[in-house]
């Protein structure tokens, strides 16, 4: 589906060339490997991040990022999706298509004004809901503003946030008769949504860890068994796995996914791209050489990182190891 060029070829080492441009560009501070995709959430179009854009990315230029990918939210169409902050504010669901709209332009001239000092390359985070016509809105959104790139993620099972407080993971544990049960239809759910949209990252695969880990297991063969058929549905579609640091922050032992899902993809041929999930400024980076390590020691040895060309995007393979 997407179009991959490795860090290294068969040509002549003689020539002194790179024509890896993540590679070209890096300083002897920003290795090839430290891009992030999933991120850049801001307090100006999202409720429970913090900061400006234009913050956010002042703080990936500080951090030494040379590319850096932003990916807000797309608006939930249904107000029994608005967060409680969301409705402590007075916000409703038109006033996130407008903040969503706001993001699309923003996004935009914020890529021009910060070209000189990095690649921000524009997305968006689509949202599986409504059920019965999230595919119509999230492809319609990406067609209208024009984004270079789509994380596909799963936040709520039958309408309700898996996500959020652990009242309401409760809720969707007891709408499904256990963790198990829900487990497995969150699976579907990424299954469902991955076949929908063919989003080029799949967000926090294994999101349905954050909660679940303080009520059981979420790795029981039942529960592997669909995850592993929403990994062959991942593979067939070119998508590439979201690493996403959040799982540090949010009191994981590791990032999203969990070891064996690692494994699993691997065995399979799936990539992996960072994404540091930021929500705020201070967000920015976090947790990323911790990820770099764990997936060293998972024995994954190369990152998926995108850059633009050409007018689109262009993956290439690469190393995760220091350079010599």
């Amino acid at each position: 589906m997407f179009a991959f060029s490795p860090l290294s070829s068969s040509r002549d080492l003689s020539t002194p060339v790179d024509m890896n441009p993540l590679t070209r560009r890096c300083t002897m501070s920003t290795p090839p490997w430290m891009v992030s995709l999933h991120g850049g959430h801001s307090g100006q179009f999202c409720d429970h991040a913090v900061g400006s854009l234009e913050e956010v990315l002042e703080a990936a230029v500080a951090a030494g990022f040379t590319t850096f990918g932003i990916s807000e939210h797309a608006p939930r169409l249904g107000t029994q999706y608005l967060y409680d902050k969301e409705i402590e504010l007075g916000w409703d669901v038109a006033h996130l298509e407008k903040l969503f709209d706001d993001y699309a332009t923003t996004s935009a001239e914020l890529v021009e004004a910060f070209a000189d000092r990095l690649t921000v390359l524009r997305g968006f985070e689509a949202e599986a809901v409504p059920t019965d016509r999230y595919k119509e809105l999230m492809l319609g959104y990406r067609e209208r503003y024009g984004f270079e790139f789509m994380i596909g993620s799963v936040h709520h099972v039958d309408d309700i946030s898996i996500d959020g407080p652990m009242h309401q993971f409760q809720q969707a544990m007891e709408g499904r008769g256990g963790l198990e049960p829900l487990a497995i239809a969150y699976y579907e759910a990424v299954i469902a949504m991955i076949e929908a949209l063919q989003p080029e990252v799949v967000g926090h695969l294994d999101l349905i860890r954050k909660n679940g880990v303080h009520v059981g297991p979420v790795d029981t063969p039942a529960i592997r068994e669909v995850a592993v058929a929403a990994l062959e549905v991942v593979r067939d579609h070119g998508c590439v796995l979201d690493l996403n640091t959040a799982g540090y922050r949010k009191g994981l032992k590791t990032p999203y996914p969990a070891p064996w899902i690692i494994q699993r993809a691997t065995d399979m041929g799936i990539g992996f791209c960072f994404g540091d999930d930021s929500h705020g400024p201070e967000q920015v980076g976090a947790g990323m050489e911790a990820s770099r390590r764990y997936l060293l020691e998972q024995g994954v040895t190369h990152i998926s990182a995108p850059s633009r060309q050409d007018g689109g995007l262009v993956w290439h393979k690469v190393p995760l190891a220091d350079a010599p």
